[in-house]
């Protein structure tokens, strides 16, 4: 039978303080965690560390700070710098999760003999009746889920993750339970930001810590008219309208880059919509392989809703054919496949294949 001690990641912020607080009213034994990961980010820094530390004073329980600097440079920032640098847009929070959540988190929380991990989250885990396993879904507060960023999590992890948050239907229900606990975090604003880039300016970010600097190019459009000069491939991502610079009798968006001939790629809205795309470094949840064309529902952007589709394993790669054609499919980014409620997998555009984003 298992135990009932759990490690929990803490931010220093109202949701993962509020998290430790339902965890004890359960009847967990909580440890409090905070991943040192970036200093000076957003979510890294002496406010952040303090705060979680009161918390857990307050509420009386342990408080542990796990150096992992090194790790989350290795497989966050690196991650960041080589995807902008192959002419895609990454998400960082995906690999933050997989490596230093599902991955270094989970291996303290056995080594401190917790049987659950915990985050602040929104998004649940149950046993399923239907699908005979524990699975990963979505919460009750459809705005603020976040099943989305978290399909990279190993699928014998699914078990041992709680997310306490699951059921609360406003943030405002969260706050509220602070103030009535007294947490000094209550009305702490939420951090929306990449945490290692806090004033958004991720180009500035990049150039200062890696070796790539603007490079000047041609825009062009599908047929090769050059039409502007770009300031460097790495100021644009698809979808883009803005800041582009061009004088043209319809409005002009980023198709795709070039980047043999350090090129961006415009063309009109119409030209954005795929009905077609690859999805590689693909994490399956729900099954072990995807034996023949299953139908599901795709969410392409964290943002957006999630679309119909076709989904067929290829190898190395999931071919998703949607229903009705979606728009700025963007290499990096993340595709997650839902059953419902349930979250069956995902994994990360690469190119369009019908007509590639980067040629």
């Amino acid at each position: 039978m298992k135990n009932k001690k759990v490690l929990l990641g803490m931010s220093g912020g109202v949701d993962s303080s509020v998290a430790a607080l339902l965890l004890q009213e359960q009847g967990y034994e909580v440890i409090g965690c905070t991943l040192e990961l970036f200093a000076g980010s957003s979510c890294c820094n002496t406010e952040t560390y303090l705060d979680a530390k009161n918390v857990c004073n307050q509420i009386g329980i342990p408080h542990f700070i796990y150096d992992c600097k090194k790790e989350f440079e290795r497989y966050v920032i690196d991650n960041f710098i080589e995807v902008y640098a192959s002419c895609k847009t990454p998400n960082p929070c995906i690999e933050c999760n997989k490596y230093m959540k599902f991955g270094l988190m989970w291996e303290k929380a056995q080594e401190l003999g917790c049987d659950f991990m915990a985050t602040g989250h929104y998004a649940k885990t149950e046993f399923s009746t239907e699908y005979q396993k524990w699975v990963l879904k979505k919460s009750n507060n459809e705005k603020k889920d976040q099943s989305y960023v978290l399909w990279s999590m190993p699928k014998e992890l699914v078990e041992h993750m709680l997310f306490p948050l699951a059921d609360f239907e406003s943030k405002e229900e969260i706050r509220q339970m602070a103030r009535k606990r007294n947490l000094k975090v209550a009305n702490k604003p939420d951090s929306e930001d990449i945490c290692f880039v806090p004033d958004g300016n991720y180009k500035k970010f990049l150039e200062s810590h890696s070796e790539m600097k603007p490079q000047e190019g041609n825009i062009v459009n599908a047929n090769g008219e050059v039409l502007g000069q770009h300031k460097g491939l790495y100021y644009y991502t698809i979808g883009q309208r803005k800041g582009l610079g061009i004088a043209h009798q319809t409005p002009l968006f980023v198709l795709g880059f070039n980047r043999e001939k350090n090129e961006v790629i415009v063309g009109e809205e119409q030209e954005l919509y795929t009905k077609e795309a690859l999805v590689e470094e693909f994490n399956l949840l729900l099954v072990d392989e995807i034996l023949e064309p299953m139908e599901v529902d795709v969410k392409t952007r964290y943002s957006t809703k999630a679309a119909r589709a076709k989904i067929v394993q290829e190898k190395n790669y999931i071919r998703v054919i949607f229903e009705e054609p979606q728009r700025a499919i963007t290499p990096g980014q993340s595709a997650v496949f839902y059953q419902g409620d349930v979250v069956l997998g995902g994994g990360k555009f690469t190119q369009n294949s019908q007509k590639g984003n980067i040629l």
